[in-house]
Parts: C-alpha cells; sequence; structure tokens
C-alpha cells in the first residue's frame, strides 16, 4: 500500500472514483443545483395614495367618478412586499377603453405587481359617469379688492384679454357653470392703473369650483385707477357782527387754494371751500388760524388750517349810523341738477339786514349791495335747517333778522 500511495496514478484514480460515488448518492429530480426551495416569511403592507390610471377615449368622453388615488395592500414573501413597497413598480388602472356612455360599476386593477404578490385595492370598484366631451364659449369677468383702492382714487371698469375662453369639459359639468372668474391678486395700496395676469376659475351657482380645462387658463387684467383730487379756492365767510365802532377793513387768507380729495361725483360737483371768521370778537387787527370746511363726501383737504390776516378800522361814536336793509333776496346755491329746493322759511324767500357804520357808508348802502344765500351742496332730499350766509361791503357790519333758512328739497321730473 505505501508502494500504491506513492503512486500518483493511483492516487488519480482513487480520487476519481470517490467523486463517481458522493455524485450518485444526492438524489436528481430535474432541478438545476444552482436552486435552493428554502420558505420565505410572509408579511402584507397597506401602500396609501397610489395614482390611478384611466385608459379611455380622452379627445371624446369625460370620465367622472374614478378617484385620484386610492390604497393598496399586497401580501406575500416579506422581500417582495418590501420591494414592491419601496419601487412602487406596478399599476392601479380603470379600463374603459371599450365602455359606452352612461353610468356604470367598473373595477380597479393592478398591473406589473410580481405574481408571487396577492394584492387588494380599496376600494376594489367604483361608480363611473361617462359622458361626451364639450367645449363652449364663456366671457371672463374680473374681480378684485376694491379695499385695496388706496383714499382718494377710484377704480374704473375692469379690462380683460381675452375677453373670452373656451372651456372643455362633461356636458353635466358645462350645464352648471354660472361664474367664470379672474380674479387680480395685487399687494398694497393701488394708486395708478395696473395690468396683470390673472388665473381663471370656473364656478357653479353655489362657488363650487368645477373640474374643467380653460383655454387659455390666464388672462390680461387691467384695473384704470383715477385720481379723485381737484384744486378749488377757499372762501371766506363772516359770521356775527363785529362790536359797535369796529368795521371790518380786510381780511386775506396766507393761502387762497385748496386740494380736496373724496368721493369722484362729490369732488366733481365741489366748486369751493370754506374758512367762517367770527368777527363779533374782532376789536382790532388780528391773525386767526381757522380750519378750512368741506362737504360731505369730501374725505381729505390740504392744507387743514389755513391763517386769517384781519384789519379793522375803529370809528368814533358820533360818526357810527345804523340803518335797516330790506327785502334782500335769498340765493340758493350747491344744488345739483337732479333736486330742487323750495324756501318754506322766511316766506317771502327775502331778508332783511340792520346794518352799521360810517355814517357816509351806511347812507350810501342799497339792498343789491350785499349777496344773501344758502349752501346746498352737501343735502339730500327731505327737510332741512340751514345757515344763512351774507357777503356785503367790508366796512359795513350787520346782523340779519334771520340766520337760517327752512327748507324742503326733492328730486326734479327726469
Amino acid at each position: 500500500m505505501d508502494k500504491l500511495m506513492d503512486n500518483p496514478w493511483f492516487l488519480k484514480i482513487l480520487a476519481l472514483l470517490l467523486s463517481v460515488l458522493l455524485y450518485s448518492s444526492i438524489p436528481h429530480t430535474g432541478e438545476k443545483l444552482t436552486d435552493v426551495d428554502v420558505p420565505g416569511q410572509q408579511t402584507s403592507v397597506t401602500i396609501k395614495d397610489i395614482p390611478v390610471k384611466v385608459y379611455y377615449d380622452t379627445e371624446n368622453l369625460v370620465v367622472l367618478g374614478i378617484p385620484n388615488t386610492v390604497d393598496i395592500t399586497i401580501k406575500g414573501p416579506i422581500t417582495h412586499v418590501q420591494s414592491a413597497k419601496a419601487l412602487k413598480n406596478f399599476e392601479i388602472f380603470v379600463d374603459l377603453t371599450d365602455a359606452k356612455i352612461g353610468e356604470q360599476k367598473v373595477k380597479l386593477e393592478v398591473n406589473d405587481l410580481s405574481d408571487k404578490l396577492k394584492a387588494t385595492i380599496k376600494p376594489a370598484s367604483v361608480d363611473v359617469t361617462i359622458q361626451e366631451k364639450i367645449t363652449k364659449e364663456f366671457k371672463v369677468q374680473a374681480e378684485f379688492d376694491s379695499n385695496q383702492i388706496e383714499e382718494g382714487f377710484s377704480a374704473g371698469q375692469p379690462v380683460v384679454e381675452p375677453n373670452n375662453v373656451k372651456i372643455t369639459g362633461a356636458k353635466s359639468v358645462i350645464d352648471r357653470i354660472t361664474y367664470v372668474k379672474a380674479t387680480l391678486e395685487a399687494t398694497g395700496k393701488l394708486n395708478e392703473t395696473i395690468t396683470k395676469d390673472a388665473l381663471i376659475q370656473v364656478l357653479d351657482k353655489e362657488l363650487n369650483k368645477l373640474n374643467v380645462v380653460v383655454e387659455p387658463a390666464t388672462v390680461k387684467v387691467t384695473i384704470p385707477i383715477k385720481n379723485n383730487s381737484k384744486t378749488v379756492p377757499i372762501n371766506i365767510i363772516r359770521k356775527g357782527t363785529p362790536p359797535s365802532g369796529v368795521t371790518i377793513d380786510s381780511i386775506e387768507l396766507d393761502i387762497k387754494e385748496a386740494t380736496i380729495t373724496g368721493n369722484e361725483e362729490v369732488v366733481k360737483d365741489t366748486e369751493n371751500v370754506r374758512v367762517e371768521v367770527d368777527v363779533s370778537k374782532i376789536s382790532d387787527n388780528t391773525v386767526l388760524t381757522l380750519p378750512v370746511i368741506i362737504s360731505n363726501g369730501i374725505t381729505k383737504v390740504t392744507p387743514q388750517t389755513v391763517k386769517a390776516t384781519i384789519v379793522v378800522k375803529k370809528q368814533e361814536e358820533k360818526t357810527v349810523s345804523e340803518k335797516t336793509v330790506s327785502e334782500i333776496p335769498l340765493e340758493i346755491r350747491g344744488l345739483t341738477e337732479s333736486l330742487s329746493a323750495e324756501i318754506n322759511d322766511p316766506v317771502n324767500k327775502m331778508i332783511s339786514l340792520l346794518i352799521n357804520g360810517s355814517s357816509a357808508s351806511v347812507n350810501a348802502i342799497r339792498p343789491d349791495d350785499f349777496t344773501v344765500y344758502i349752501d346746498l351742496s352737501s343735502l339730500s332730499e327731505g327737510n332741512h335747517d340751514v345757515n344763512i350766509h351774507v357777503e356785503g361791503p367790508p366796512d359795513i357790519n350787520w346782523k340779519p333778522d334771520k340766520t337760517s333758512a327752512e327748507i324742503t328739497i326733492t328730486k326734479t321730473n327726469a
């Protein structure tokens, strides 16, 4: 045996025989030697919000009722389940390629999922409505937040380009369209004309957004912004009567015009603003700071105050005389064309003035030297008590027998 073990050919033949015996001892079932059947661990998992694809005639039909996403539960070997969850390399779909118009229940299916996995879709089926796809043209209405218009400015009629859009969708949805709006989104206060792109919104009568296709999806919206300001003169209105022996020689304002801002119609109809000077307390030359008085509907005036320089003349007692000037007609000012006014009191529409001043000036005075009026620019329909204003020669003092008038304002017939 020692000699045989030292012979290399003997060893080779022995190794070959042992290999043949070992091979013959293994059972053969026709499987490849690389296939090893090891039972795998089973598991299940639910994957949420998987998109649903729909196959149908998209050019001529619209499908309603298909959910955007569904949940799927898959069960099988843990390695396959983990792979499907990670890759999501499968598809959930509804095949409506041969479906007819109308309502029907359809089954949701899964594609490209390993045959070693079992899938359960929730919901498994859905009720769908298949309708004819139509396209219709609608006019676009522009919208914007009027609170964004800066004070003193107003917005004109919005301009939309293009003014009409084409909307495509299911016939039942197209029939529900009530509003097609382009809402202009802007930041900050608006004081000049603005043009911006606006997204189209399609709504039903309850303002629910409708699922349709809009072409174009955006339009240009222009909001014209106008400045409601203008410059008007500041009128001086005297109130009261100077003390005995004092004559108002002149009243001068340091600023003679003011800029007003407010409602467009009111600004348009306003011809002046005023300052009121109470001359009953003026006995010497003086300078007063007075507020500028505006009508209702005017929201802003610049300047808000002015300085009035008042120059007086003092007369000796013996040169002062007094008399009454009667039947001075009462004028109506500031009334718009759509309204008319009737003076109820004084009934004769006249007032009298008790005047005093130098004898020469008083003797020369006539009724037409005075202007007596009521300002109705800020009043509407109804009965009103309004102040009576008097304008007259600067060297004469006066006191009216009436300081207010009762009037009735009514609408004129067109």
